[in-house]
């Protein structure tokens, strides 16, 4: 497929994509990252539903969206691309293209990591840290890129799943009778509204998702919060294995000494307890990292990337994070 050459005039616009395997996030924007319409629309995982479902997704909240603009460029983030699916990038994009109407302009597909970390900061150089339902650690220092975790529900030690997985084991281990009470089971069954452990069954794997056990998470930390020790050392042993994703990306791009930004995103960075702890750990190896949670919406990040594609004059600049509107 030739890349198309394109000439933006002074009122082009962009639609930014910010991907998820639960949700996604459109926005329309113009040349200054000013929002002039923001949807949203369900997965965006070709892991978790396919090429073709992803491609009918995108493409049906682009048609949306566009309120009959010319979009002159669409920057997908999308989760997976840089790792299973790094060489089905055309594919994707040509099933994009098929189901687009009124569309001549160029679409650039890359990982919504990246978004992330530009949702937070204008800088080039510099760490994400993305801990939700699943978690990774990705940074960029001139030409190298550096990822650590990001392996899926079977590893992602410290992501949101990790956590509820653990919590619910706990729980399963005090209904036995093989391990102290904890704080966790009552919250659970309040939460979930269970009456017995035929309830937590049915709740569980007749209804199972990875996202529904990510949701446990909260519950963890809602109880290490009041004091319960069990959660506490669940979140604690969560922190570490964070620390222990981060450390290995700042060794590896000799960040130790640099000043950088660290952005953090996702529910686990929501927590008092990961928070503070991650921060206080990280600063004992980088102590100049300078850690951002993004204010705006994520999607932002997709936005600058599409302008950023689209400016190439060297007197033209972006606005910087604090002049975007959402």
């Amino acid at each position: 497929m030739k890349e198309k050459k394109l000439k933006v005039g002074k009122k082009g616009y962009v639609i930014g994509i910010d991907g998820g395997g639960t949700k996604t996030e459109a926005a329309l924007a113009n040349l200054t990252g000013k929002f002039l319409n923001l949807m949203k629309t369900g997965s965006s995982s070709s892991t978790n539903i396919g090429i073709k479902k992803t491609a009918e997704n995108l493409a049906e909240v682009i048609n949306k969206i566009k309120q009959n603009k010319k979009v002159d460029l669409i920057f997908l983030g999308l989760p997976g691309v840089e790792k299973i699916y790094k060489n089905k990038k055309e594919e994707i994009k040509r099933e994009i293209l098929k189901r687009l109407k009124d569309f001549d302009g160029k679409i650039i597909i890359d990982s919504d990591q990246i978004v992330a970390f530009r949702s937070g900061t204008d800088e080039k150089d510099g760490v994400v840290f993305i801990s939700g339902t699943g978690c990774v650690c990705h940074g960029w220092r001139g030409n190298k890129e550096v990822k650590a975790s990001g392996w899926g529900w079977l590893a992602d030690e410290g992501s949101g799943f990790w956590v509820g997985q653990k919590g619910l084991q706990t729980v399963f281990k005090e209904l036995d009778g093989r391990k102290p009470k904890t704080l966790i089971t009552k919250l659970l069954f309040d939460e979930w509204g269970l009456k017995n452990q035929d309830d937590l069954l049915n709740k569980i794997y007749l209804n199972y998702s990875v996202r529904q056990i990510s949701l446990i998470s909260k519950i963890v930390d809602k109880a290490a919060d009041k004091g319960d020790k069990i959660a506490k050392s669940i979140m604690e042993e969560a922190v570490k294995e964070l620390v222990m994703s981060a450390t290995t990306v700042i060794n590896k791009l000799n960040f130790q000494k640099q000043i950088f930004p660290m952005v953090l995103v996702g529910g686990m960075f929501d927590s008092k307890i990961t928070s503070q702890v991650f921060i206080k750990e990280v600063k004992k190896i980088a102590e100049k990292a300078k850690f951002l949670k993004p204010k705006e919406n994520p999607v932002i990040g997709a936005v600058k990337l599409a302008i950023e594609q689209l400016i190439t004059n060297k007197d033209q600049s972006i606005a910087s994070n604090e002049d975007f509107e959402s």
